[in-house]
């Protein structure tokens, strides 16, 4: 009920103030339909119905009710919002016409004009818009077929359908979208066309006589040649149109040649589909560039605003209509669509080709700490669906439909995923073949592994939520192979008679999928930083937390690398007495751990900062600090302590991970926390230290060392601010105000420490 109305306008019946728009001149009755106005039988039911009763019948009950759309409300009536009821209302009214213009100078600027606004509606779409609000909502698209008399308009129009079936079919193979269902909805769109197999042809035939048209118009410049008939009308003006409508037309051809080559099996396009990749960049910017004359040649200049316009000239296209299928999206109530302008569309376009990029330069490495250390790369750069999607497509195999990182239990259609665990667990190459692959246990640890690559392609936080939750059941696989192994080779495993080396295989493989559990965690912690769930006041939990998860981490991984070398020296004949290995392991730490330590000592070093902070300025933090670190040791009438550390760590608790960690073990660890009884190494230092080590040995891993250089930043700046608050903190507490901010690292804070 309208509140602010008078009680004369709440009886007023509905349709009564609906009468401009009568039901006989907009729906037309068919022959075994008969429209009525239905107003006068729900006023006399309203009459007769006292209050709290409902109508109820056979066919029609409570459930129904709350079931059904609600109608008159054009937020939730999709039809409220129709201009046109139909595409062929619309075209009898002249929303697209063919030809668009019979000057064929107005005639270019509008195909122009067009194809800007597609592409804007393209990229639209991409951000998780509804198809048929978006790239659909242009007529010429709904009716191909008239667009034949004008090749320009029709190839563009038949290029786009054909890319938009190849994204559609991308997006729901690879089951990445999972955040925006509404994205591969085709609500019955005409996505495949008559002859859109040959729109590739087409284009090239157009692009063709383009080329020509333009080496006419400029050999017309010197010996004014008349062979062919221009474009249109304007002479002076035929270079320009020819070049904006030819960067057109080939952008879309290298972008569709893109999606085809990474959908060959086992990424055998790769190679040719970055070639594409880097020509479709160049027309882009040839596409940008075509703005100034196009902005030149509109009448009466560009009169919209840069952020605001959908087209290059900044003029309305014509032919569109977003509402047309509104009436197509039930069940989903009518959304309010933004458009992206035409230079944002643009910019999505160049990143989305970069991420592409990315991916083709992947090798297909079967190690798959290397894979996942390619895919947490990826996804650093915050890619979109449709690049998310196209990272698993490269690794299809042809005869199947599905299109997964992993195919059929192999990775990139040809690495067993037991074959796979055995090389990340740091096993020789033959124990691919060991008879414990066939034991349901392991063959479960292969579909957990499945998993984990698909979720890893996720985005950030559906990511995050999935991982955190399989943690448990690595937890029991780690449990029921532990079990399983026992009980069948309990014998073996308990003597050093292993002819099978059944006891070294079980071993290692039980030590990788710790250390993987652990991975797995240090990546929950971190994605948490990413998606900004931790407040300033949490920091020191979760460092806290994530230096016991790195500690464990780098055991485990060290561990696995140490049982790895002596096979491999037991293989080589290499035999070391027991007195001199460990003196020699000391010596040779591998590079892996000492990246893991690295991170250890810069997490110590922000826990010890924020430590020595709230235990000699308890007071400072709750008034000077309140902004800032919001009363740490504070109780809050919402969550205490304790409410959030089991909110942060929950999942990880449940799986213990590590074990023996509970809030009890973090709150005796931070208690009696003080300046007299903590001892203030600077492990900035050393974590600054390792870094500048550890160049040489990554000096091919231009990803690892540019996060080298970004932990020796930040723990350079630390190890100053740490400075500063031991020798001034413990004398002149309330002149400093410490914040922490993220400046060199997304994850690790740098303390930055001013004059309060």
């Amino acid at each position: 009920m309208d509140w602010n109305s008078t009680p004369a306008e709440q009886a007023e019946p509905p349709m009564s103030r609906r009468s401009s728009l009568p039901l006989s001149s907009t729906i037309p009755a068919s022959p075994n339909t008969v429209w009525v106005d239905a107003t006068p039988l729900l006023q006399a039911a309203c009459t007769d119905l006292l209050d709290g009763e409902l109508i109820h019948g056979e066919n029609f009950n409570l459930f129904a009710a709350m079931s059904a759309l609600e109608i008159m409300d054009p937020k939730m009536d999709s039809g409220m919002i129709c201009k046109y009821y139909s595409v062929d209302e619309a075209i009898e009214d002249g929303v697209g016409p063919v030809p668009i213009s019979f000057d064929r100078t107005t005639d270019v600027q509008c195909t122009l004009d067009i194809m800007d606004h597609l592409l804007a509606c393209e990229a639209t779409w991409h951000k998780g818009h509804s198809l048929a609000q978006t790239v659909f909502s242009c007529i010429y698209l709904l009716r191909p077929e008239r667009t034949v008399p004008s090749p320009i308009l029709h190839s563009y129009c038949k290029i786009i359908r054909a890319t938009c079936k190849a994204i559609v079919s991308v997006v729901s193979d690879a089951r990445t979208h999972e955040e925006e269902d509404l994205f591969t909805m085709a609500y019955g769109l005409p996505l495949d066309g008559d002859g859109d197999e040959k729109s590739l042809s087409l284009l090239n035939a157009v692009e063709e006589n383009l080329c020509r048209q333009l080496r006419a118009c400029k050999a017309q410049s010197s010996r004014r040649k008349q062979d062919m008939e221009p474009l249109q009308s304007d002479i002076d003006m035929e270079e320009g149109y020819c070049k904006a409508l030819l960067c057109r037309l080939r952008f879309r051809k290298h972008f569709f040649h893109v999606l085809a080559c990474m959908r060959r099996p086992q990424g055998k396009g790769l190679e040719l589909a970055r070639k594409h990749i880097a020509s479709s960049i160049s027309e882009l910017e040839c596409i940008r560039k075509s703005a100034d004359f196009l902005i030149s040649t509109a009448s009466g200049g560009c009169s919209i605003g840069i952020e605001d316009r959908t087209t290059a000239s900044g003029r309305k296209p014509i032919g569109f209509d977003a509402s047309l299928n509104s009436r197509v999206s039930a069940p989903a109530p009518p959304r309010s669509i933004k458009m992206l302008s035409w230079n944002k569309a643009i910019e999505y376009f160049e990143k989305l080709l970069r991420d592409l990029d990315f991916i083709c330069s992947y090798s297909l490495d079967p190690s798959l700490e290397v894979l996942l250390r390619f895919v947490t790369q990826f996804q650093s750069s915050r890619p979109d669906l449709v690049a998310r999607s196209h990272l698993q497509v490269p690794y299809s195999l042809p005869s199947t439909e599905t299109l997964l990182l992993v195919q059929e239990g192999r990775l990139y259609g040809r690495d067993p995923m037991f074959a796979v665990i055995t090389r990340a667990a740091g096993l020789p190459e033959t124990t691919k073949n060991h008879d414990i692959q066939r034991y349901e246990s392991v063959m479960q640890l292969g579909q957990l592994v499945i998993n984990m690559l698909k979720i890893v392609c996720t985005n950030t936080a559906w990511q995050r939520r999935k991982l955190g939750k399989s943690l448990q059941d690595w937890r029991v696989i780690y449990v029921q192979l532990e079990l399983a192994f026992t009980n069948k080779f309990g014998e073996v495993l308990a003597t050093s008679n292993d002819e099978n080396g059944v006891a070294r295989v079980v071993k290692q493989i039980l030590i990788w999928l710790e250390e993987q559990a652990y991975w797995i965690a240090f990546r929950f912690l971190m994605l948490g930083f990413e998606l900004e769930l931790y407040s300033p006041s949490e920091f020191f939990m979760v460092y806290w937390y994530l230096y016991a998860v790195l500690v464990k981490l780098a055991e485990k991984t060290d561990s696995r690398m140490e049982i790895t070398e002596i096979t491999a020296a037991k293989r080589k004949g290499k035999k070391r007495k027991d007195s001199s290995k460990d003196v020699g392991r000391e010596t040779r730490i591998p590079p892996a751990v000492r990246f893991l330590q690295c991170q250890i000592h810069l997490v110590e070093g922000l826990t010890l900062v924020i430590i020595l902070w709230i235990s000699s300025y308890v007071c400072l933090l709750q008034a000077a600090l309140r902004n800032e670190m919001a009363a740490l040791h504070s109780l809050t009438p919402f969550n205490s302590e304790q409410e959030i550390f089991l909110q942060h760590f929950e999942l990880l608790q449940k799986a213990c991970i590590p074990e023996q960690i509970t809030y009890h073990s973090f709150k005796e660890s931070t208690s009696y926390a003080r300046f007299s009884n903590i001892a203030t190494p600077n492990c900035f230092q050393q974590a600054q230290k390792l870094a500048k080590e550890l160049r040489s040995s990554f000096s091919n891993d231009h990803d690892r060392l540019a996060e080298l250089r970004r932990l020796e930043q930040v723990a350079e700046h630390n190890s100053v601010a740490m400075n500063v608050i031991c020798q001034l903190g413990a004398v002149e507490p309330n002149s400093l105000k410490v914040s922490f901010e993220f400046i060199h690292h997304p994850c690790y804070a740098t303390a930055v420490v001013r004059r309060a």
